[in-house]
């Protein structure tokens, strides 16, 4: 299918970072976007070209009214850890694309996920959900990024790599990454919803390359210009801070993967697929220090006046 010709998708997790940049850069495309969302009309977050049905995916009824009509889904599960949870709000999804006769499902797992069963639950509930998917028989491609760049312009990143040129990150600093952002999963997942002949396949998606922390550190600061070093943060350090914004049960299920990494049992879990899927997909991410230049780093600077960017996760 050509991804010129217009679709209707319905984004499950667009007033999301991740779910939101597909949904925006699908509107940009002329797809029409439906999405669902428990906030009110008021406290939404701006998603020009959308529109949104009030519900939870913990309804049935809620779920099918947002599949309603739609020829497409671009699924991306909430921060929720708890597994019969996350297979009810998969089933939901699953049950509504089915008698809405989606045509393609494409499933941000929002992580990448070892081949084997681990005590983890942020790998563990993203299979359960790809699994149902699956099962459900709609025609299904899966989606596994590494690491957001986002994460990195933020309130507990950006003030230290402009000010102290310091890069802190729970990652051990000789791993392996194939760093990510949010526009490039965008355009992998809408690369994912028109090519031809993707049904079935799963794609590591990523940068091109793998890059250790002091390679990660190194193009920051060629983006920055300025030297920029890179700081290994303990995963309960980072747990703790993200706690204070996603309170503790959501911030331990996005933590798990950093305490996994930290093991060192699997050291090339984030690694770069050596720019295969890049290939297949027809996408071309953008180099880390490009992105870097693109970003407004000048409201974290001690000088700058009170920052008005939101954080990224």
């Amino acid at each position: 299918m050509s991804s010129q010709i217009p679709m209707r998708v319905a984004v499950v997790g667009a007033t999301g970072f991740q779910g939101g940049a597909v949904a925006r850069l699908l509107a940009e495309r002329h797809h029409r976007v439906r999405t669902l969302s428990r906030r009110p009309e008021g406290d939404r977050p701006p998603l020009p070209g959308a529109s949104f049905v009030a519900g939870d995916l913990g309804s049935a009824a809620d779920v099918r009214r947002l599949f309603e009509g739609m020829t497409h889904a671009s699924v991306v599960m909430p921060l929720v850890y708890e597994p019969e949870r996350v297979r009810l709000y998969a089933r939901n999804i699953a049950l509504a694309a089915v008698e809405a006769g989606i045509v393609r499902l494409v499933y941000n797992a929002n992580t990448r996920i070892p081949p084997g069963a681990t005590s983890v639950a942020a790998f563990e509930t993203r299979r359960i959900a790809e699994e149902v998917f699956r099962d459900c028989g709609v025609p299904l491609v899966v989606l596994r990024p590494p690491v957001y760049l986002d994460n990195l312009f933020s309130p507990w990143n950006g003030p230290a790599l402009v000010n102290d040129g310091v890069l802190a990150y729970p990652l051990p600093p000789e791993t392996p990454t194939a760093w990510i952002s949010h526009r490039d999963l965008a355009e992998a997942v809408l690369a994912a919803l028109t090519g031809e002949g993707l049904e079935g396949r799963t794609f590591d998606i990523g940068g091109a390359r793998s890059m250790t922390g002091a390679e990660l550190a190194a193009a920051f600061g060629r983006g920055l210009g300025r030297a920029v070093h890179y700081l290994p943060l303990p995963p309960e350090v980072f747990e703790r801070g993200l706690a204070q914004l996603l309170g503790p049960v959501a911030a331990a299920g996005v933590a798990g993967i950093y305490h996994h990494m930290a093991t060192g049992a699997d050291p090339l879990l984030m690694a770069a697929d050596d720019g295969v899927s890049a290939e297949v997909l027809a996408v071309s991410p953008a180099p880390v220090e490009e992105w870097v230049t693109r970003q407004p780093w000048q409201v974290w600077a001690t000088d700058a006046e009170e920052p008005s960017a939101s954080p990224q996760g």
